[in-house]
């Protein structure tokens, strides 16, 4: 995308959310619309200044747990990827037990991994790390089996082993697929992070979403939503950042 494409999709994206904000505003004041229900943009912005403090170290320590577990995540997935590509006999092994594991939400494994690592940041990483995997895992693989086999016979035929088929022909081809799975990766991270916070944490944005609805202060729930949600964008964003960067020639 140029840069004036990029600047119009930027404008039309802020008028969009300008609009948003100003509808929402409108219905829950000119409705007189109880908290519960749907609180004005107002309110929401109010309590986040209220407890900016809470909302910011919450948000920081969850944002530490899906970036962890984002990373781990990511390693797993191309690694596993690139043992298939190496070894196509383990396709059948790894393909299947993959598939497996994360046919089953990610929410049913929760009470598994709180009880196996606790409650602590341990978990949410390693519930993000098994969320993040198997999405990176599908687009690496993808990325890696596109290869036009033509182009592997003639490295082959110049004498490229294994190793140098992957470095120089595999992964430059399959750079924007994986992109595109680390990219899609960062919302979900955030997310499970967030919902396994729910289900038992010390800290974080889920626990504060948990602890604000037992307090019926749903004002403050929305708050934290509001905090993830920018968190989210802002991790969705630097990942397409370095997109762009690396894979310029898209």
């Amino acid at each position: 995308m140029s840069a004036p494409q990029s600047s119009r999709a930027l404008q039309r994206g802020a008028l969009g959310m300008v609009l948003l904000v100003l509808a929402w505003e409108g219905v829950a004041r000119g409705f007189n619309l109880p908290a519960y229900t749907l609180p004005s943009v107002s309110a929401i912005l109010g309590s986040i200044f209220d407890h900016r403090t809470t909302l910011f170290l919450a948000g920081a320590y969850t944002f530490a747990e899906a970036f962890s577990g984002y990373v781990i995540g990511a390693v797993i997935g191309i690694a596993l990827a690139v043992v298939i590509t190496l070894i196509p006999m383990t396709r059948n092994a790894i393909v299947p037990v993959a598939t497996s594991i994360n046919s089953v939400p990610v929410v049913a494994w929760s009470p598994l991994i709180l009880l196996w690592f606790g409650i602590g940041m341990p978990s949410k990483v390693v519930m993000v790390a098994l969320a993040v995997s198997f999405t990176v895992f599908l687009s690496a693989l993808a990325g890696l089996d596109r290869v036009d086999r033509r182009s592997v016979d003639l490295m082959r035929s110049f004498g490229a082993g294994r190793l140098a088929i992957l470095f120089r022909l595999r992964l430059p081809t399959a750079l924007p697929l994986i992109a595109a799975g680390l990219r899609v990766s960062t919302v979900r991270a955030v997310i499970v992070a967030i919902v396994t916070e729910m289900l038992g944490a010390y800290d974080g944005l889920g626990w504060v979403i948990y602890q604000a609805v037992l307090q019926v202060d749903f004002v403050k729930v929305w708050s934290a939503i509001f905090i993830a949600s920018a968190a989210s964008l802002a991790f969705f964003g630097l990942v397409g950042l370095a997109e762009r960067r690396l894979v310029f020639w898209k």
